[in-house]
């Protein structure tokens, strides 16, 4: 399959709505600056690792993980349903290229470990429990110990899977289970496990506001969200978090329209091999065949420092 032609007016370079150059990760806006946030489609290796981004955002009126207020984002995703055909066919083919290259956020790569064929798989991920997407996003349940038991009492007789976030199991972040816990409440603990492998056999997602949730959803796996990550409360999850009911008054959003939204209005992506900005149809096959960076010691000590500090931002900011 070949994908749509993107002209050169689709590849530009990405100006934040202020008229300055956008950039800078996990950023504040200032008095008028934008919101600066990673992109969906980020690189192949951890963020927290320091390993640079292939995609970044600019919001002027929020940022996509707090629902307490509107984003640009969620109003490209509530004026999806005006999405032209063409639109839509090359959201359509992203998804096809994502699923069928693997690409999901960090592409670690992994372990793809054996799951029954008998019994219905749930996959649980879990997530930096500091993270500004909980703090601002979770309902009632905002550990991801509480997410397990609930996922667990939501779905006893199902073979749970636990895949703990990566940036946890690197020992950058906040998250980590109490010794024992993730091993009582699921049936398999997918401990540095490709996250596009168990999509493909889940039959089910629960979770707070995690990215896989949004992953998952674009390879058809149903999601149930007890917070509520930008892709909930559209009419393509099963909500359990207090979603807003400006998301509830919008209907006919489908899973191109928000796949465009996420991956071809919002962000903007840069080329690692050549630094220009490109389409996100590039950024897909970079990620696809590129080599995994391999942060150097200094390197990780600052990562280790950065997520000491992540979690007092109140204090830097």
């Amino acid at each position: 399959m070949s994908p749509p032609a993107c002209g050169s007016g689709n590849v530009r370079i990405w100006r934040a709505p202020s008229g300055r150059v956008g950039g800078g990760l996990s950023s504040r806006r200032g008095p008028s600056a934008p919101w600066r946030e990673d992109g969906f489609l980020r690189s192949r290796g951890l963020g927290a690792e320091l390993v640079p981004p292939l995609s970044l955002v600019a919001d002027d009126l929020g940022i996509y993980y707090d629902p307490g207020r509107e984003s640009r984002l969620e109003r490209l995703i509530a004026a999806s349903p005006m999405l032209d055909p063409a639109e839509l066919v090359r959201a359509e083919w992203l998804i096809a290229a994502l699923h069928a290259q693997g690409v999901t956020k960090y592409n670690l790569g992994g372990t793809a470990p054996g799951l029954p064929r008998d019994r219905r798989v749930v996959l649980v991920p879990g997530q930096v429990e500091d993270d500004a997407s909980i703090r601002l996003g979770a309902g009632e349940v905002r550990s991801n110990l509480a997410l397990l038991e609930v996922a667990r009492a939501g779905e006893p007789d199902a073979f749970l899977v636990y895949k703990p976030h990566p940036d946890v199991e690197a020992g950058l972040r906040p998250g980590a289970l109490p010794e024992g816990a993730a091993e009582r409440l699921a049936d398999l603990v997918a401990r540095r496990a490709d996250p596009a492998a168990l999509m493909a056999r889940a039959d089910a997602v629960w979770t707070m506001t995690s990215l896989l949730g949004f992953e998952a959803l674009l390879r058809g796996v149903p999601v149930t969200c007890l917070g509520v990550p930008f892709y909930a409360g559209w009419g393509l999850t099963r909500d359990l978090g207090p979603v807003p009911g400006r998301r509830r008054e919008v209907t006919g959003v489908t899973r191109a329209g928000l796949a465009h939204a996420a991956l071809i209005a919002y962000p903007r992506y840069t080329d690692p091999l050549t630094g220009l900005a490109c389409p996100a149809e590039v950024a897909v096959a970079r990620l696809a065949a590129g080599p995994v960076p391999r942060p150097g010691p200094i390197l990780r000590l600052l990562a280790k420092a950065q997520g000491l500090f992540a979690g007092r931002a109140a204090l830097w900011r």
